[in-house]
């Protein structure tokens, strides 16, 4: 992980560990909470965020899904759309990857980071229904950061999208799903790259 953050080499090489590890259970053809981690910190540090926060939000977004490997649900896996329940069962992942970070014994931010990462900037998410600015500037970082990362990448429901496409996904649904400062500021950056 590229960071000017320390870490410590085994809490690293364990967190990067536990990261492929649900990579390869999702069904991701890339490091999918890698490349998270490494967007989240380019987004986190053109905020201003302090390092010790934006290493927090790396952790976080490492391990931003162990809930759903924590469930080990085959439908996960499926080459198919999920029905509503297991829809509403998969919502339940947030909260348990929250428990299972709290296992590790992983700071309380980065257990409510993993909890708050599919809140919507309008409410409409879960597990909280956080609105605006009361879901944490880390967890909107991550919301923006990995949906860009899930539609770009090969999933065994469907096909990545083109990066153009995932950017217009993410342009208009700005102000609904993700807070539009973010998603402008991600766009400045994929720009000057």
């Amino acid at each position: 992980m590229r960071t000017s953050v320390a870490f410590d080499p085994s809490s690293e090489e364990k967190l990067l560990d536990i990261s492929s590890r649900i990579d390869l259970f999702e069904g991701y053809t890339h490091a999918h909470g890698l490349r998270i981690a490494e967007i989240a910190d380019s987004i986190g540090n053109e905020f201003g965020m302090h390092e010790h926060d934006r290493k927090l939000m790396q952790q976080a977004a490492l391990l931003h899904d162990i809930g759903e490997m924590a469930m080990k649900r085959d439908y996960i896996r499926e080459a198919r759309e999920l029905s509503d329940i297991e829809r509403l069962d998969m919502q339940r992942h947030s909260v348990i990857g929250e428990q299972e970070a709290a296992k590790l014994g992983l700071p309380r931010s980065v257990q409510l980071l993993i909890r708050w990462h599919h809140e919507w900037w309008n409410g409409y998410g879960y597990p909280d229904r956080l609105a605006g600015e009361q879901i944490p500037l880390a967890a909107r970082i991550i919301r923006v950061a990995d949906s860009f990362c899930a539609l770009t990448d090969n999933r065994p429901r469907r096909a990545a999208r083109s990066e153009t496409e995932a950017v217009q996904y993410l342009i208009e649904w700005a102000g609904l799903e993700f807070d539009p400062r973010i998603v402008n500021l991600f766009l400045k950056l994929r720009k000057l790259s």
